[in-house]
């Protein structure tokens, strides 16, 4: 049936409205890169931005002061040199700093942009950007510019590669028919999606749930390739059981060469990798874990997140007390994961945890900072608590998170009669927030689905999270028919508490044990020990080499 209508004026002007808007959307800014590395052996990446059609006024150009996933701020901006901006008409423009990552303009009309700048890069790590004749590594928020206000558009990167390099790593997706060219849909997108450049090498990809894994990397070292692929893959879907869901297109894993760290992202990451490690059982688990790690973290932290940890504030960093829970409980499910898919024995799992406990209750730092602040205070302290003397006042999230996560679990399974355990929250949040809301939870939120999976309050146990209250770990460590003993004991012959170290013909304290004899007569780290009972210390030193 047709039916005929008349437009009121009303009518009209929503109309008019709609074609506003339709005709705005159709004008979106387009943002586009192109990335070279012209000189390598320099260590500069070569970066050209194209924006159209920004409209008149005040336009910020700002690059990130960190990276999601390293809580410390790396300030990108002091590596950005010879910045030039100019308009659709050629005319070079005029800026000044607004603040230190931004550079601003000013126009009155309508305009495109063409901006360019190098990238000097410093340090071979997954957190920042570095090139080299072997491989360039795209760290996104150390090399992208954005316009200030315009996170959510559209981004497209083409990448130009040096000499002979063949090969692209990377998470993002590939624009069809344009060779080395890849598309975020946003910059958030964009800035979780680190760029691998060189002769890289591919290991025969798997799937999971349908959907391919591939491992694309640098100097990946002699090793049993078949093996690691398929010791992948039982990681993957072990992880992929416990949460129930797969949530991205595709995976790639990308290891960058040799060094340390590792860094997640929403469908990739990027860690330090050198294959050697995996020719010796010991050593083989350490890599188990580390990669389970990070693999993991697409689950806890990008999706299962703390409200604040998204979106991010690339300005000022995005801090949160629950660092415990995106990585704490990320090292106590890289031990389960790497246990459930076969890879390892109970009394490594049970060893690792150990070793926890003993890292966290060597520490004097537990007696002042709490897990919460450990969190939240990691923009100063760094991941490993403080340095210097003021490492005696602080902790890592990385070593009492897990143990706490182990009382959790165990919490939970007792009340529960073993019916429910820390896996069941981890979906419950993974569901309720990332799937249905679309957003991270708050920390009473986290707290009131645990207890809710628990059935009871879980008051002590928090408490291990917000004091510095003493963990009994044997009360939760008899559920599962375990011990363990934390007390002191006195051990035979004298102790010193200080470490040290031969430089340029100086003895330096290298580290010092907190409240130790060395301690209390006020000897630090970096000390240099001039005499030792009135004698030059060189010499005492001759003596008791010459006595051995």
């Amino acid at each position: 049936m047709i039916r005929s209508s008349k437009i009121t004026s009303a009518g009209a002007s929503l109309l008019v409205l709609l074609q506003l808007f339709a005709s705005d959307k159709t004008a979106a800014q387009d943002f586009s890169f192109t990335i070279s590395t012209k000189n390598p052996a320099s260590h500069y990446i070569n970066v050209e931005m194209q924006v159209k059609d920004l409209r008149a006024g005040i336009i910020d150009f700002k690059i990130p002061v960190w990276t999601p996933g390293y809580y410390q701020f790396l300030n990108f901006h002091e590596n950005v040199e010879n910045l030039s901006i100019e308009d659709d008409k050629g005319n070079v423009l005029e800026y000044a700093k607004s603040q230190p990552n931004a550079w601003r303009i000013k126009t009155k009309a309508t305009a495109s942009y063409k901006i360019r700048y190098d990238i000097k890069t410093v340090r071979p790590f997954v957190a920042t950007p570095y090139a080299d004749t072997g491989r360039a590594y795209v760290s996104p928020p150390g090399v992208f510019l954005h316009v200030a206000g315009m996170l959510n558009k559209p981004v497209e990167v083409k990448i130009v590669p040096w000499g002979n390099w063949n090969r692209v790593s990377t998470g993002l997706d590939s624009v069809a028919g344009k060779s080395f060219t890849y598309r975020a849909e946003n910059f958030d997108v964009l800035y979780d999606s680190p760029i691998l450049i060189g002769n890289l090498e591919e290991l025969t990809p798997f799937e999971v749930a349908g959907k391919p894994h591939r491992f694309i990397g640098y100097k990946l070292g002699e090793f049993d390739r078949p093996a690691l692929m398929n010791d992948l893959k039982k990681i993957v879907q072990t992880a992929a059981d416990l949460i129930g869901d797969v949530p991205y297109k595709h995976y790639t894993f990308i290891p960058i060469g040799p060094g340390g760290g590792g860094i997640e992202h929403l469908n990739s990451t990027t860690i330090s990798f050198s294959g050697g490690a995996l020719n010796k059982p010991e050593s083989r688990l350490g890599v188990m874990n580390f990669i389970a790690h990070e693999y993991f973290h697409h689950y806890n932290v990008k999706r299962i997140r703390p409200i604040e940890l998204g979106p991010f504030d690339y300005d000022k960093g995005s801090k949160t007390k629950m660092l415990w829970v995106s990585e704490g409980l990320s090292v106590y499910y890289e031990y389960l994961v790497v246990r459930r898919a076969g890879l390892s024995t109970d009394e490594q799992l049970i060893g690792s945890l150990h070793e926890n406990i003993l890292q966290y209750e060597n520490k004097p730092g537990r007696h002042f900072q709490s897990l919460a602040q450990s969190s939240y205070e990691t923009w100063s302290d760094g991941p490993f608590g403080r340095t210097g003397d003021e490492v005696n006042k602080t902790i890592s999230y990385y070593q009492k998170g897990p143990v706490v996560g182990w009382l959790f679990d165990l919490g939970i399974r007792q009340a529960t009669k073993n019916a429910k355990s820390l896996d069941d929250v981890m979906r419950a949040v993974y569901n309720k927030y990332y799937k249905q809301l679309g957003r991270g939870f708050t920390e009473a939120e986290f707290r009131t689905e645990l207890e809710k999976i628990a059935g009871k309050k879980m008051d002590e146990l928090f408490d291990y999270v917000y004091t510095t209250k003493e963990l009994n770990y044997n009360k939760y460590l008899n559920y599962a028919g375990l011990q363990t003993d934390t007390s002191h004991h006195t051990i035979d012959g004298g102790w010193l508490g200080a470490n040290t170290r031969m430089r340029n013909d100086s003895v330096t304290v290298s580290s010092i044990d907190f409240e130790s004899p060395a301690y209390n007569a006020g000897i630090r780290q970096g000390t240099v020990i001039l005499s030792i009972d009135g004698q030059d210390v060189k010499s005492v030193i001759a003596d008791v080499l010459k006595d051995k």
